[in-house]
């Protein structure tokens, strides 16, 4: 009869690979990917290093993951708080608002995803490229809805999704990187939903 593992020894190896992910994901935020050392990680975990090859065949293998992983969870919170509405400002408010909240309770989330992995391997490029694409199609599909319903002015959706992408990302960077990014969250989701309006040509309808 074949060896299988009991419900309660599978439950304790995931809890076991989710610990260790959740430490990764602060060591490459805090240190880049350069800097960071599987050592780092099993430390911050608190798992033996047999432990991490039990699930990883190294670094760069991890690193790849988990930026699938936080790309696909930011990308889907944004969705998911935009989705019951209708109206162009208060899809951009319910959106924005939802990607503050991951930035301030959790940055290390953002600072892996913008600029954890800046320079660290070829093999990440094709994530990163899959991420700003769908990231820039989310935005586009919004602004092409309100374009139809008459909400915004006729314009290139493509490349209005594009200036969006790139300017909450670096608003939102700004933000982690403040003193007390709690405090200025309100604020900061204002001026996003002002831009956004503006650059769309909104028209209150």
């Amino acid at each position: 009869m074949p060896y299988r593992s009991s419900s309660k020894t599978r439950q304790k190896k995931d809890t076991k690979r989710t610990t260790m992910m959740q430490a990764a994901i602060r060591v490459f935020a805090e240190k880049g990917y350069h800097a960071a050392t599987i050592r780092d990680i099993v430390a911050a975990s608190d798992v033996a290093i047999g432990t991490f090859y039990f699930y990883f065949p190294d670094k760069e293998t991890l690193f790849v993951h988990l930026y699938d992983e936080t790309a696909e969870f930011l990308l889907q919170a944004i969705r998911q708080a935009m989705a019951p509405r209708s109206n162009f400002s208060r899809q951009l408010q319910a959106g924005l608002q939802a990607y503050v909240n991951i930035a301030v309770y959790e940055p290390a989330v953002i600072q892996l995803l913008l600029v954890g992995g800046i320079g660290a391997t070829p093999s990440l490029n094709k994530s990163q490229s899959s991420y700003r694409e769908r990231l820039t199609a989310m935005w586009q599909q919004v602004i092409e809805s309100a374009m139809e319903t008459g909400q915004i002015i006729s314009q290139n959706g493509r490349r209005t999704a594009e200036g969006f992408a790139g300017a909450f990302d670096e608003i939102i960077l700004n933000l982690i990187t403040h003193p007390n990014p709690e405090g200025q969250a309100a604020a900061a989701i204002n001026e996003m939903i002002q831009f956004g309006l503006r650059a769309a040509g909104f028209t209150g309808n």
